[in-house]
């Protein structure tokens, strides 16, 4: 069973923004959810993570290995699919896998070829092997992207927000495609999206301005709220008012008014109980933070 083990991580970038506070957690085989806000710091984490960049202090541990020592050993074991994945214009997905192949070290053409032609089906590409990436679609673009991360049978995947600029349809196919990968690999899912930490992750950990303010199971977050989530509708020119009287944790237009959720004890009559959601959890994580 795989173990990765992050202890006290700091960075601090030349202007004085610290994407990185002493972060520490273990994470085991399967799917992990790294759930923050854009600018949370996430992208910081996975690219130290991933041995792009050295951290300012503090450690990284990988099944006994140590990756910011000895990075070209960890990355044998390491697959990595970047928020931006760049593709050469004028090249086939069959193409582009070979290259990369070639990159990762698979020498035998014959070997290539067959591992190549298993990728493609995996993501379910392979009638399109022959066409410029180029004109893939956002979705297309990013099961090819999830081939080139899986040629090494790695033993950590990580994938930084893989959804994003997804359509539903699309967004669910990526689903179906991350949660086949095997359970013995690590995968890191880093995402701004609850419902792709909802739908897909057994742990998680939230994270927002450089620091991890919670880790654990989204059915551990949802617990810690039951009894404490309340739900109202109001009017647009109350939502000051609400504010500043209760612990708002999030709103959102229903019907073009207002509905707000509340944490805390019961405020009045008029207030709803409610299911607490992991987007409720993600909110007043954020809030209690600030």
């Amino acid at each position: 069973m795989g173990k990765l083990k992050l202890t006290n991580l700091s960075k601090t970038y030349t202007n004085n923004v610290k994407a990185l506070d002493s972060i520490s957690i273990e994470i085991s085989s399967g799917m992990f959810g790294l759930l923050g806000p854009n600018g949370a710091g996430k992208s910081t984490l996975m690219r130290t993570i991933a041995t792009l960049q050295q951290p300012d202090s503090g450690s990284i541990e990988f099944n006994g290995l140590d990756p910011l020592s000895n990075p070209k050993e960890f990355r044998k074991s390491l697959g990595y699919l970047p928020q931006e994945f760049g593709v050469y214009p004028r090249i086939s997905a069959q193409q582009l896998l070979d290259h990369l192949a070639v990159l990762k070290g698979v020498s035998s053409k014959k070997e290539r070829k067959e591992l190549v032609d298993y990728l493609l089906h995996k993501v379910n590409l392979y009638d399109k092997r022959n066409k410029s990436v180029k004109g893939f679609s956002g979705g297309m673009k990013q099961r090819v992207g999830i081939a080139q991360a899986l040629i090494g049978n790695p033993k950590l995947l990580i994938v930084d927000e893989p959804t994003a600029g997804l359509d539903p349809g699309e967004r669910n196919r990526f689903y179906d495609l991350i949660s086949s990968i095997g359970e013995e690999v690590i995968v890191i899912l880093s995402t701004h999206i609850v419902d792709d930490v909802r739908e897909l992750c057994t742990d998680m950990a939230i994270m927002n301005h450089g620091k991890i303010v919670y880790n654990g199971t989204p059915q551990e977050g949802i617990a810690s709220l039951k009894g404490r989530v309340f739900e109202k509708q109001i009017n647009r020119n109350e939502l000051e008012e609400y504010h500043a009287n209760f612990q708002v944790i999030s709103n959102r237009l229903i019907g073009g008014k207002p509905v707000i959720h509340v944490e805390g004890e019961k405020p009045d009559s008029s207030f709803k109980a409610i299911e607490p959601s992991l987007e409720d959890v993600f909110f007043s994580k954020l809030q209690n933070q600030s």
